[in-house]
């Protein structure tokens, strides 16, 4: 009986929930129908994720646990894709025996000819050592939310030490951005008020195509689309931070004045051999302008710790920062020791245990910082965006202060029935660590 119902299982990161949605118009166009049901499928591909450890052992349970519909369920074949798929093909292939082909970065448009081919009766395809390859435009995403990523670059020039990406993502490719344009238009028609650009670094965005720096370009076109309500963005790396792109952040009333700034440490002697393009010094300077430039933007940045020859001294230079500088936003990653990075052969590598510690010790010292910054945020309004319904009374949204899944959201007490995908005001009454509790208010925010 020929392949008919197909789900795709998505891990990582927005990059990977792109391509999948990439595949599954693929895959629509060609007349497959997408399931939800793993019992259902006819054909199972899980978008794999192998950026760190954590990640790649995440990867590798939910393929055994995919075991069981192969062995037992409707489920023909078993598909892997994306970064782990990239990195391991042969290790995966020749080690697990139910894989019936892997997928790489650079090859999710060979999605209906793999399977095909599998059809035909061959096994174990392998198509991978594809990562230098353009986006995919022209393929029309399927699903629609108030709020969708929009991918402007593929791949990193960066080569940071710790960094496997480049070898998995290929070599920095800005899109076209006439497509970027083109793709946000089709969202907002379909429904999506929020956009969120990424790419692996998205300052650079331009730079390979145009000759230029081109994000802050790219951010009045897009502050110009009618119903489009906001732009955020994530991923800029610090080093090429423009004084066009602060401009174009502070001036477009649709971009939301939040900003994701990778930092990773603040240390010069640790970000050198992290071979990051900045300086402690770079550092300060570009956080001070945008809030001097900026008085209410949202800084959000993520920082590793245990980074091999990471002294006490190094730690705790980073500890004094993050208590002076209180940033509103920050996540912070044990450093993970992969092969084929630089930094894997380094000496020095640091304990697990110190490494957990050290990530603990500064979540804490966050945790107060958040808890201070919401109380000073009590008794203001804000317009957020309804996502969920918490309880009878009680929504979930976000304001402009959060990005989803990584940030904050607020409780909004409303006594009338709100839509999800709605923007209302609230007025916070109060708070907790990472949150927001508020009531609803009229649209002037009284």
């Amino acid at each position: 009986m020929a392949v008919k119902n197909i789900t795709i299982v998505t891990l990582g990161c927005s990059k990977n929930e792109i391509d999948s949605e990439l595949m599954m118009s693929i895959l629509k166009k060609e007349n497959y129908t997408i399931t939800n049901s793993l019992e259902k499928a006819d054909v199972i591909i899980v978008n794999t994720c192998g950026f760190i450890r954590d990640a790649k052992e995440e990867s590798i349970e939910i393929i055994w646990n995919m075991f069981k519909y192969k062995n037992e369920g409707n489920c023909k074949y078993l598909l892997l894709a994306g970064c782990l798929a990239e990195r391991y093909s042969k290790e995966l292939l020749d080690e697990i025996e139910e894989i019936d082909g892997v997928i790489g970065t650079g090859n999710i448009k060979d999605i209906i000819d793999v399977i095909k081919n599998l059809e035909k009766g061959e096994k174990r395809i392998k198509r991978i050592n594809n990562i230098d390859e353009d986006y995919l435009e022209g393929v029309q995403r399927l699903s629609f939310s108030p709020t969708e990523y929009v991918r402007i670059s593929e791949g990193c020039n960066n080569f940071c030490s710790y960094c496997i990406i480049p070898k998995l993502r290929g070599r920095y490719r800005s899109r076209d951005m006439e497509d970027i344009i083109m793709e946000v238009e089709y969202l907002v028609e379909n429904g999506v008020t929020e956009i969120i650009l990424i790419g692996q670094n998205t300052t650079d965005y331009g730079i390979d195509l145009y000759g230029d720096y081109m994000l802050a370009e790219l951010l009045n076109r897009l502050n110009a689309i009618e119903k489009l309500k906001w732009i955020r963005l994530l991923y800029l790396y610090p080093d090429n931070f423009t004084e066009d792109l602060i401009y174009a952040i502070k001036s477009n009333n649709k971009v939301v004045k939040y900003v994701d700034i990778p930092l990773q440490h603040v240390s010069n002697p640790i970000l050198k051999k992290m071979n990051r393009k900045t300086s402690k010094k770079d550092i300060v300077n570009l956080i001070n302008r945008l809030r001097v430039e900026i008085p209410n933007i949202i800084i959000r940045t993520t920082f590793i710790v245990g980074f091999p020859g990471e002294k006490d001294v190094h730690f705790q230079e980073l500890y004094d920062f993050i208590e002076e500088i209180k940033l509103d936003k920050l996540g912070v990653f044990t450093y993970s020791r992969e092969e084929g990075t630089p930094a894997y052969n380094y000496d020095l590598q640091v304990d697990e245990v110190v490494k957990h510690n050290r990530r603990n010790k500064l979540m804490k010292l966050q945790q107060n910082i958040s808890y201070k910054l919401n109380q000073q945020r009590v008794g203001k309004s804000y317009l957020a965006l309804v996502e969920d319904i918490y309880e009878k009374g009680i929504y979930i949204g976000r304001t402009y202060m959060d990005s989803p899944d990584i940030d904050g959201i607020v409780y909004i007490h409303s006594n009338k029935e709100l839509m999800l995908g709605e923007y209302v005001y609230v007025n916070v009454t109060d708070c907790i660590e990472y949150d927001l509790i508020g009531e609803i208010v009229d649209e002037l925010g009284k």
